[in-house]
């Protein structure tokens, strides 16, 4: 949610952030529409019950006189009641229009997506800024041989299953079975480790979460359609530990002593991912459940877009650990996500495909999602929200595609980068 006084003082601060997204300026007039709605409706509900508190403050003296036996004071009272009973008409009415007020409102604030960072390159998924390469990619053919894809490595190596997992659970599913496992879990603690030499707290967290935490982090809106819910429970699935780590600290007054306060979580993630139909059907790059380690502060806005740059180094030291050639993206404003102001990819080098694929990404929400959430913190007598940002460290199985393809060797076999062998255990994927 965007500060309510910015929609007063600088309306069309909020219309340029439209217009950069590519989303609808019109709403921010509907808005200002609604907001003068609801603060006339409030008014007309506060004046009405201040009206009843001084007729309160009439009818009980009268009513004391009466009790006392003053039947000259008798008439005024019926007259004072019958005026009471009207007034409670008014004001039940008041009341129910300014909730409604309020309700429309707060459904209209919810279609607002958070104002871009204007340094943010303008418009869609492929007008991104490239900020950094890093790495060359191989030369398979001065090397003397043709570059397996991923899949079919995986199908060598016994590390991957994309054909029963297809007969247990349909499309974009796969088993990681032997080494491709045990690559995982090696994954999984190099980034923990990773994570918690940089301060971060490692945490376990539900993966599915009620609405409010899906609707607060902003994925009730136009990612809605790639979540998944239990309607039985009315609950959600994940698709990102973002999720219940932003409401890990929901309705709460954080001491801006304790911040930033900073979580590696790692989960499973669900997405359906509609409208991707024909996308990346082979192998293991779009699917519908994954696992992934995630990091996420809480922090002084006044420090949010330094933690951004930091996020940033922290994924870049993984990539270069595992010796991936990658690139950094300046996401355009309308790829960014309804929360996001301004986030970076690092995209990995994939060869059978000659392109880099998204790998990683970070964001700062700025204070989007903590006023959604309620999450505040406090510094002497001043309470403001929290800035929220959060950073993909390891999405396990675009990880894996990288390190198969740009580290086979032509038997089929594939080399360890040197940062995973203490966790793994070995040296080379070698072949069954």
């Amino acid at each position: 949610m965007i500060d309510p006084r910015l929609l007063r003082e600088s309306p069309d601060a909020l219309r340029e952030s439209q217009r950069r997204r590519g989303e609808d300026v019109a709403l921010v007039d509907r808005l200002a529409s609604l907001d003068i709605e609801r603060r006339a409706a409030q008014s007309a509900y506060d004046d009405l019950r201040a009206e009843q508190k001084q007729l309160s403050k009439r009818i009980g003296p009268l009513q004391g006189a009466v009790k006392k036996g003053d039947t000259s004071a008798q008439a005024e009272l019926d007259a004072l009641m019958a005026q009471a009973g009207e007034l409670a008409d008014r004001v039940k009415a008041a009341d129910a229009a300014a909730g409604e007020a309020t309700r429309a409102l707060d459904e209209a604030w919810l279609e607002l997506s958070n104002v871009v960072d204007m340094r943010a390159p303008v418009g869609g998924e492929e007008d991104f800024a490239v900020l950094e390469l890093v790495g060359s990619p191989r030369d398979f053919t001065a090397e003397g041989f043709t570059p397996r894809d991923h899949l079919e490595l995986g199908e060598m190596l016994g590390a991957i299953d994309v054909e029963r997992a297809a007969k247990v659970s349909g499309s974009r599913f796969y088993y990681l079975m032997g080494v491709g496992a045990l690559l995982e879990f090696a994954l999984l603690n190099l980034a923990m480790a990773q994570a918690t030499r940089n301060g971060f707290v490692p945490v376990i967290p539900p993966v599915l979460v009620a609405p409010r935490a899906m609707e607060g982090t902003g994925f009730l809106g136009q990612a809605a359609e790639n979540v998944y819910r239990i309607e039985s429970d009315d609950m959600y699935l994940v698709g990102t530990a973002e999720v219940p780590l932003a409401g890990l600290h929901s309705d709460e007054i954080l001491p801006a002593s304790a911040l930033p306060l900073r979580y590696a979580g790692w989960s499973s993630c669900f997405r359906r991912e509609a409208g991707s139909y024909g996308k990346d059907t082979r192998g293991i790059i779009r699917v519908h459940q994954f696992d992934k380690v995630e990091m996420f502060v809480f922090c002084d806005p006044a420090d949010a877009e330094a933690e951004h740059e930091r996020l940033l180094r922290w994924e870049r030291d993984f990539m270069d650990a595992l010796e991936i050639p990658y690139r950094v993206i300046d996401v355009a404003t309308g790829d960014l996500g309804s929360s996001a102001a301004r986030k970076f990819d690092i995209e990995a080098w994939i060869p059978t495909q000659g392109a880099y694929r998204e790998v990683t990404s970070t964001s700062n929400t700025t204070q989007f999602q903590a006023r959604r959430l309620g999450i505040r913190m406090r510094s002497g007598d001043m309470v403001q929200p929290v800035a929220t940002l959060n950073g993909t460290l390891c999405a396990m199985p675009r990880i894996i595609v990288a390190i198969l393809e740009n580290h086979q060797r032509a038997d089929g076999s594939v080399v360890v980068p040197q940062a995973l062998r203490p966790y793994l255990g070995r040296d080379v994927l070698e072949l069954p």
